[in-house]
C-alpha cells in the first residue's frame, strides 16, 4: 500500500469510525502498525487537517483541511440525510458502507452549524423490516455492469422452470422489497428484467459488449416509460 492511499485510509477511518477512535483501533481499520499510525497522524496535521487527540486518549477529526468547504441549505442537509439514510435499508451492504461513507465526508466539510443540522436532521428513515441481502452476487453483477462484460446465470422463472441465460447486464433497479437487473438477453433476443433472488449459479464470461451499454440503457428505460410503442 502507498503512503498516500495509507494516509488517505486513516483519514478516511477518522471520518466514520465514532470518536475518540484510539490508534489501536484506527491501525485495525488500515492495517498498518500502531507506530505508523502515529507517524501518521503527524503527518495528516501537517497537511492541514485538524485532528484533535493524543497517545493513549485517542484521537478525532475536528476539521478535514484536504476537502473544500461545502455549503448547504438546512433543507438540503435534510435531502442528504434522508437519501443515504434510505439507501442503507435497500439490504445492499457494499452501497450501505458507501452511504455511511459519503455521509461522513459531507460532515467533514461543513461548519459547525451544518454539522448540528446533520446530527439533529428533522427528517428520518425507518424501516419495520429490513430488506434481506440479495442471494446473487449483486457484487458481481454491479462490476459486469460497470466493465459492460456479458454475464452467463441459471435463471429459475416464477413456475420454478430453470433455464440457463446469456445476458449483457445494463443496470440495478430497486423496487419497493425487490431487486431487479435491467439487461438484454441474448437467448431471448430482446430486453428482460431478472429478479436477483432468482438467480442462480451467476458468472462473467469475460466477453465486452463495450461501448454498448449506456445506448441500450436509455433505450430500454425509453421503452419502459412508453409500453404502448414497445
Amino acid at each position: 500500500m502507498s503512503r498516500p492511499e495509507r494516509l488517505f485510509r486513516l483519514l478516511q477511518a477518522l471520518r466514520t469510525l465514532p470518536s475518540p477512535v484510539t490508534a489501536a483501533q484506527l491501525a485495525r481499520e488500515t492495517g498498518v502498525s500502531v507506530r505508523s499510525i502515529y507517524r501518521d497522524i503527524e503527518s495528516l496535521r501537517m497537511s492541514g487537517a485538524e485532528i484533535g487527540g493524543e497517545r493513549g486518549l485517542g484521537y478525532c477529526l475536528i476539521e478535514d483541511g484536504t476537502l473544500p468547504p461545502q455549503t448547504f441549505t438546512r433543507l438540503e442537509i435534510e435531502a442528504l440525510v434522508l437519501g443515504l439514510a434510505e439507501v442503507r435499508h435497500i439490504g445492499d451492504p457494499a452501497l450501505a458502507k458507501a452511504a455511511a461513507s459519503v455521509l461522513a465526508k459531507v460532515v467533514a466539510t461543513l461548519p459547525s452549524v451544518g454539522q448540528q443540522h446533520i446530527q439533529h436532521a428533522v427528517s428520518q428513515v425507518h424501516r419495520f423490516s429490513e430488506r434481506p441481502p440479495p442471494s446473487a452476487d449483486i457484487e458481481l453483477i454491479r462490476e459486469a455492469c460497470w466493465r459492460e462484460e456479458a454475464l452467463g446465470l441459471r435463471y429459475v422463472d416464477r413456475d420454478g422452470a430453470a433455464t440457463d441465460r446469456k445476458i449483457w447486464p445494463l443496470g440495478l433497479v430497486y423496487i419497493d422489497r425487490l431487486l431487479v437487473l435491467l439487461a438484454w438477453c441474448r437467448l431471448r433476443q430482446g430486453f428482460r428484467m431478472f429478479r436477483l433472488e432468482r438467480m442462480q449459479q451467476v458468472e462473467n464470461l469475460g466477453e465486452t459488449f463495450r461501448p454498448r451499454r449506456a445506448a441500450l440503457l436509455r433505450q430500454y428505460l425509453q421503452q419502459l416509460k412508453s409500453p404502448s410503442e414497445a
